[in-house]
């Protein structure tokens, strides 16, 4: 074996209206980590996906062990020792988790699929990554964050020379991504390269061995990453200096309250319980936890997408509790919710629609939707967030994680709605995007909006929420004001469960 075990070369891919990739070349030791960072956009997945055989690039070559190779499909690329776990997970729900783990890979019998062999292997394979999942249960009665272990799973499975995870921890707990990196330092020890991208610049400055940066498509270069801070990799990244993570804020909260919530119930057995608060007139309301606080369940709750026992809402000085999203957006709510590709955006469609989607009645007459109105609002909107696009026909789902955001944001506007409830509103994007996000979220407070903010990174939590309410177990265990804002004391309000 050479001193790389991957060799990709003057890799060029195009899609209409953009140059993807532009002249990319990435050399990957084996028994490595070798860390992908860029801001959203900036070409990492699509390379990867050019080295997986999910695109074709248009030029270059790639070498495994020193040797040419074309990649002209995912089997393909299996079968020549490349696994990838994928950013957006799209498990077959409704089938065990055990055929997900060897799909397309099934222990035969004959003509016979062989279950008890197939059950086995994948018990085997869970107690060596010590990973707790019964392999019969049905991938879909799974957490996002047990789905993305099982996909980690699958990847070792077959036995790869290289793995590339692309944004493995996005849906993880600490615990969990503790667990992940035990499995990366075990494949590290058995000679697997690893080509990890992620935007939590501390995790990859802790597992990572070296560094690469793209840039509009473009290669940056590659660096030990014992050379590099994280201020280093964000100047590489965006271009320029971001000393400040968190534009600053020119307007406090109002006294007045838009919206009053109290002793609110679930109904359903073992989720949020009595949850009461306040929210004023340009405020950002953090509400913080760990997996399992109900925090997503509650605010779904409050949109009308989850029943309701008990409790009041009082919204303007009129009571009330929305029976469905329908009723939310008419009280003034918009959810933008936590899985943009799950429940956010529709992928088949054009940003156009995905923009117009919400506010669709606005631009009817008579029953018929004028199509110059639906653009000239969905272009304004776009313009006003700087959503990045080659045009309003493009499909949104081949837009950067975060202009997708960006584009559910500018949706959730053009409704007028003036309590926004933002769930994980910058996961899963980088550094120069999340600060986009942030401004955005900051010119809302300023036009007298409020917003209910859910996030699990803590310096997002505390850096931008006027207040934070914490949650455990689907109770509301505390809130600290600015001056009480502290990791140690939001971290013990979030594991104060109840006796």
């Amino acid at each position: 074996m050479g001193e790389y075990v991957l060799e990709m070369k003057g890799i060029t891919k195009e899609f209409p209206g953009v140059v993807a990739l532009d002249q990319v070349s990435l050399n990957v030791r084996p028994g490595s980590v070798h860390a992908l960072m860029g801001e959203n956009g900036a070409g990492k997945s699509t390379l990867m996906k050019c080295l997986f055989g999910i695109y074709r690039s248009d030029s270059g070559e790639v070498r495994l062990d020193g040797k040419p190779v074309s990649i002209r499909s995912a089997r393909q690329a299996m079968d020549l020792g490349i696994s990838m776990i994928h950013q957006e997970l799209h498990p077959i729900r409704h089938r065990p988790v055990m055929e997900n783990v060897w799909l397309g890979r099934f222990p035969g019998r004959g003509f016979l699929v062989d279950h008890h062999a197939m059950y086995e292997r994948t018990r085997e394979l869970f107690q060596q990554l010590e990973l707790d999942v019964d392999p019969r249960v049905p991938a879909g009665t799974l957490s996002a964050a047990r789905l993305q272990l099982v996909e980690i799973a699958r990847a070792v499975s077959c036995n790869a020379d290289i793995i590339i995870m692309d944004e493995p921890t996005s849906s993880l707990t600490e615990n969990e991504t503790e667990h992940l990196f035990r499995i990366i330092e075990k494949l590290r020890h058995d000679g697997i390269a690893i080509i990890y991208i992620s935007h939590k610049l501390e995790e990859i400055l802790r597992i990572s061995d070296e560094v690469s940066v793209m840039r509009d498509g473009r290669l940056i270069g590659t660096w030990p990453s014992s050379e590099l801070s994280t201020d280093d990799i964000i100047k590489l990244m965006v271009g320029r200096d971001l000393t400040n993570r968190f534009p600053p804020k020119t307007r406090r909260p109002s006294d007045e309250v838009v919206l009053s919530v109290r002793n609110l119930c679930s109904s359903e057995p073992g989720s949020f319980q009595d949850v009461s608060f306040d929210l004023r007139r340009s405020e950002i309301l953090g509400v913080g936890g760990l997996v399992g606080a109900q925090r997503t369940e509650f605010v779904e709750a409050l949109f009308g997408l989850r029943g309701i026992a008990s409790g009041v809402v009082t919204r303007n000085g009129e009571r009330f509790l929305a029976r469905s999203p329908r009723e939310a957006k008419r009280h003034g709510l918009a959810l933008l919710t936590e899985e943009r590709r799950a429940t956010g955006i529709f992928g088949i469609l054009p940003v156009l629609e995905n923009t117009v989607v919400a506010s669709q009645s606005r631009y009817a007459s008579f029953g018929v939707l004028k199509e110059h109105s639906r653009t000239e609002a969905a272009r304004a909107s776009c313009q006003e967030l700087n959503v990045k696009t080659p045009s309003l026909s493009t499909l949104i789902q081949n837009l950067s994680g975060g202009n997708q955001q960006k584009v559910l944001i500018a949706r959730w506007l053009l409704t007028h709605s003036d309590i926004l409830i933002l769930d994980e509103p910058t996961r899963g994007i980088d550094v120069g995007a999340k600060y986009e996000i942030y401004t955005i979220m900051l010119r809302q407070i300023e036009l007298g909006r409020s917003i209910i903010m859910i996030s699990s990174e803590m310096p997002e939590l505390m850096g931008m929420s006027d207040r934070i309410m914490v949650m455990c177990e689907g109770r509301v265990t505390g809130f600290l004001e600015p001056e009480q804002f502290d990791q140690v004391e939001i971290m013990r309000l979030a594991t104060q469960f109840s006796k």
